[in-house]
């Protein structure tokens, strides 16, 4: 019996050695395949490769065969190493927008070396070559589709185990209550006053025609969108009552999103960083769906139904989740 006891743990710790290389074997073989895709075909291209090209398909920049090969790579490896290390002692090991984060990354820079390869490939010289155009959009699919795998796998992966008995008040069946908690994040709210009157401005120069229309209509627009999407998910008001949860975003408390008791597995308080769920606002992450606006308690539902957990940074968490449980309990 101990034999066996001391082959588990020596099985747990050789997986353990090992599951750390993973990660850097994986970046190991994406720049391998980078630096390796224009070598395989050297006999077939020119001596400098077109790597740039201009809005009518003339290419203007071009790379000797060998930086072409190892530029891209280098790249790589840089990103990797950026979003891999742990630059606070308060990030975990585990953070699921790592691989979110990497995957669409070397999807796109391994679909644009295939791209140039081939736009150079059987060309006498690098003026010949022509852009890449369709090269790119699929390289821009396949990121996207890369993202989204990487993600579901994430979500899969994570373990999202409830407490055996999580927080629970002592409820009378005619008690009626109700709690409810706020909270702001300022950086938030001030990135949607800033990127507002940016859009204010760029609206008041289009009007009296002091800049051209196709420079100040990006900014418009990219202005406009950035500060609703930050004035939206800058603050959170988070209510618990008979009706169940119900999480209403902005100053203007809409969109919401709303839970009845029923439709409650379990609730439970949570200490979350935003390091683990890829930064601030609305996140989507392995961890399920996080309102991250400031890092410490979150009150963590378990939608019927659902694999993964939903988050919301309030205040008194826990006192929360009691309630919440103790209302399923009662319905």
């Amino acid at each position: 019996m101990t034999d066996g006891n001391e082959e588990k743990n020596e099985e747990k710790g050789d997986r353990g050695r090992t599951a750390p290389w993973t990660p850097a074997a994986c970046a190991a073989a994406v720049a391998a395949l980078l630096a390796a895709l224009p070598w395989t075909a050297q006999d077939r291209l020119p001596g400098r490769l077109a790597t740039h090209w201009r809005g009518g398909g003339a290419p203007d920049g071009s790379m000797p065969l060998w930086e072409a090969a190892l530029f891209p790579a280098g790249v790589w490896l840089l990103i990797a190493l950026a979003v891999s290390v742990k630059w606070r002692r308060s990030w975990t090991s585990h953070r699921t927008w790592v691989p979110i984060t990497l995957a669409p990354t070397g999807a796109v820079l391994i679909g644009t070396q295939i791209s140039v390869v081939l736009a150079n490939l059987d060309r006498t010289d690098w003026h010949d070559a022509r852009q890449p155009t369709l090269g790119i959009a699929v390289a821009l699919a396949l990121a996207a589709l890369a993202a989204v795998a990487a993600w579901r796998l994430a979500v899969r992966s994570a373990s999202h185990t409830p407490p055996a008995n999580g927080p629970e008040l002592d409820l009378p069946d005619d008690e009626r209550v109700i709690w409810f908690s706020r909270v702001a994040n300022r950086w938030l709210q001030l990135t949607a006053a800033l990127t507002g009157l940016l859009a204010v401005a760029a609206l008041v120069a289009l009007c009296l025609g002091l800049v051209s229309s196709p420079v100040l209509w990006p900014v418009l627009l990219g202005g406009a969108v950035t500060s609703l999407a930050a004035a939206v998910f800058s603050s959170v008001r988070t209510t618990v009552s008979e009706s169940g949860l119900e999480v209403a975003f902005g100053p203007l408390g809409w969109p919401a999103r709303r839970w009845s008791p029923a439709a409650i597995e379990y609730a439970r308080a949570e200490q979350r960083l935003p390091s683990q769920v890829g930064g601030w606002g609305y996140r989507l992450s392995g961890l399920g769906t996080t309102v991250m606006l400031r890092a410490g308690d979150c009150l963590v539902i378990r939608p019927r139904g659902r694999r993964s957990d939903f988050a919301v940074s309030v205040d008194d968490a826990e006192r929360g989740a009691a309630l919440l449980n103790a209302l399923r309990r009662r319905g």
